[in-house]
């Protein structure tokens, strides 16, 4: 008997029949564009050996004008099939299923050929869209077309097409994008012809027995988008046109309103999709935020879909499915949906990976081999560098000792986890320390290690992180200056006006730290959305609510302050530093740049500006807060080094950063990998 019988309950297509409720959604890689198909391949392989029941390949686009990007992946010529025909067939062999998704960008073309409705240029984008003429329409509806026959002839079991987030065929259904005044414009019915026509189309060309999965947006999140009753008549339409399955879209890439990131409660959007179910007679699938099998199976249960769709979890295990049926879903490793390593990774130009599992799309690079001799390894620090390390280590079947002198592993992770938008952290510590226990790896918390203790050990790691940078402030010895580890330690108590001495990452957290009082607002969707604007669709155009974001009052008077003069956080994510300067802004954080630290006093925080240090001021604060950066923890590391004994010195220990686990994470694996 499964604990998830829902998700593991087969689908039948008529045509062709799906193992299990689980689509591993589009995801943009980098893979396809290195032209190696043996690595393209084996990255899809390893998921359908995970047992995903169909997985939907990362955007290709159907011509030069619609790809994301110049040089990005396109499905238009007979070596497109042979290239595309090494992926199919390997992930045929490896029992699994897959589609093509069919990705036209439209105005969200990153070039100067960008195709649109009408010439209005993107936010998001530097290049004005060309208008296309009727001719032009007809030209991208036969690319579409033909990339969906190429598709077919590569072997792909199907193609996604993709018509939502604000991409082409989005572009065309709302009067934000479409200002056009002919049959592809003006009322609704002429809107939605070519998303219509597309799907008709293809179902023509490709025959009965092939699966079309139809991205719809089910929630726009930007002004003048798409009403529910506009959906709902656009599903049932495109269902007659043939789609066989209709998959979620929420909320277009320029919406002001984050919709992936950790912040977001999971399953968040789900009830959008349920709406939709019982209007059309196609499976529905939904998706944003489903990361674990317990989500998965309560979002089945309650009736918001017939599918899920989970992207990000399968790069953080590709065996995702396979552990839920086999009872072992609390090995699976979890997607704390941070953007890191993924979307981060992506919108930066470089090829996609996991921040919690660093092998992802480096299958055949990042390989971990039984070792040719088993070596006795130490490793000193439980944060997540030295836990990487461990576990890789051991499962390449070294003997590993793991010392930490703190009671709990986890490292900053523990800090990361009690900070209100990141609760996912819990389940990654929760992870880590399920895994030790499965593993041989010999555990030793509470343990204060010298150079001595790492005597008659092969290899030695020194993992052991960071302290906190002296920003050497005149009074910050007083009683109401304190350090952010203290804080989020919970070990501090803070006033209600406070000065928070740092901007980066750290400052950004302590800030969205002290501004809550009582539940995060992700841990309660109703919450949630109201903070961010977020309403029914069938009440509010595209799911805004005409009063905007409603966040709860702030908890306290924060001044975020940095030296430099510069926006603050500019060196956050590229997908996610928006939304933590956004959720400081609506708390009324005050930002202040290009400071002098001159003292702190019994009135508070005196600062001056620029190099002259013009313009004294003082910010009037119970309580200063020091998140002013860190340094690496070496000492060890310089003693053995010192002694004449070799040592790998990596994550915080080797170079001090952000918290930056992504890196520890990946720079632990590697070196296990190496020894």
């Amino acid at each position: 008997m499964t604990a998830y019988p829902k998700m593991l309950a087969p689908l039948d297509l008529g045509f062709t029949t799906l193992k299990n409720r689980v689509l591993m959604g589009s995801m943009h890689t980098g893979l396809e564009e290195t032209k190696d198909w043996n690595r393209v391949a084996e990255f899809y392989a390893d998921r359908a050996r995970g047992g995903v029941a169909l997985m939907v390949t990362g955007g290709i686009g159907p011509n030069l004008e619609g790809s994301v990007l110049p040089g990005a992946a396109m499905m238009t010529s007979d070596q497109d099939v042979e290239n595309h025909s090494i992926v199919t067939n390997r992930v045929h062999e490896a029992g699994g299923k897959i589609a093509m998704q069919i990705l036209h960008a439209g105005r969200y073309s990153y070039g100067p050929k960008c195709v649109a409705p009408s010439p209005v240029k993107s936010p998001i984008s530097p290049f004005p869209p060309n208008e296309l003429d009727e001719e032009g329409i007809e030209k991208q509806i036969a690319d579409i077309v033909n990339a969906a026959v190429l598709a077919q002839q590569a072997g792909y079991d199907g193609v996604e097409i993709m018509g939502s987030e604000g991409y082409f065929l989005n572009q065309f259904l709302v009067t934000h994008t479409n200002k056009r005044e002919d049959r592809w414009g003006g009322s609704y019915e002429n809107r939605m012809r070519l998303p219509i026509d597309v799907v008709r189309r293809t179902r023509e060309a490709v025959g009965t027995n092939f699966i079309i999965i139809y991205r719809l947006s089910m929630i726009d999140l930007v002004p003048n988008g798409s009403t529910y009753d506009e959906v709902v008549q656009l599903a049932q339409e495109v269902e007659k046109a043939g789609a066989t399955i209709l998959n979620t879209g929420i909320g277009w890439h320029e919406a002001r309103i984050p919709t992936i990131a950790t912040s977001v409660p999971r399953a968040a959007f789900a009830w959008v999709t349920k709406k939709l179910m019982g209007k059309v007679g196609i499976p529905v699938i939904t998706s944003n935020r489903i990361n674990t099998p317990e989500v998965a199976e309560q979002v089945l249960s309650e009736g918001c879909a017939d599918m899920v769709s989970m992207a990000r979890p399968m790069l953080a295990d590709a065996d995702f499915v396979a552990k839920a049926a086999e009872g072992k879903s609390n090995q699976i490793a979890p997607c704390i949906a941070c953007n890191q390593a993924c979307l981060d990774h992506t919108f930066g130009g470089k090829l996609t990976s996991c921040l919690v599992n660093p092998r992802a799309c480096h299958e055949t690079e990042l390989v971990l081999t039984p070792a040719e001799s088993v070596k006795a390894i130490a490793i000193v620090g439980a944060g997540p560098a030295g836990l990487s390390t461990a576990l890789a280590a051991s499962e390449r079947g070294h003997k590993v000792t793991l010392f930490d002198r703190a009671s709990e592993i986890g490292g900053q992770l523990n800090m990361a986890k009690q900070v209100p938008g990141k609760e996912e952290f819990w389940g990654l510590v929760d992870w880590y320390r399920t895994m030790l226990a499965q593993s041989d790896v010999a555990l030793e918390l509470n343990r204060e290690v010298s150079a001595g203790d790492l005597k008659g050990f092969d290899e030695v790691v020194i993992a052991t992180g960071v302290v906190p940078r002296d920003p050497q402030i005149p009074g910050q010895d007083r009683a109401n200056v304190v350090d952010y580890i203290d804080v989020l330690r919970h070990k501090a108590e803070v006033g209600k006006r406070v000065a928070v001495i740092g901007a980066g990452g750290i400052g950004f957290d302590v800030s969205e730290f002290l501004l809550h009082a009582g539940e995060s607002p992700t841990e309660n969707l109703p919450l949630w959305m109201q903070e961010w604007g977020v309403a029914d669709p069938a009440e509010h155009r595209a799911g805004l609510a005409p009063e905007g974001p409603q966040p709860e009052a702030p908890a306290r008077e924060v001044t975020l302050l940095q030296r430099k003069a510069e926006r603050h956080g500019k060196r956050l994510g590229k997908t996610t530093g928006w939304i933590h300067r956004a959720a400081l802004k609506m708390k009324d954080v005050n930002f202040v740049g290009g400071v002098n630290y001159e003292k702190i006093d019994d009135e508070g925080l005196h600062v001056s500006f620029g190099e002259a240090r013009e313009n004294p001021t003082v910010i009037a604060a119970d309580t200063v807060v020091l998140c002013s950066g860190q340094l690496s923890e070496r000492s060890l590391a310089d003693t053995l080094e010192a002694q004449g004994t070799a040592c790998h010195v990596i994550g915080g220990a080797d170079l001090a950063a952000e918290l930056d686990a992504k890196r520890a994470i990946n720079q632990g694996t590697r070196l296990a990998a190496s020894l």
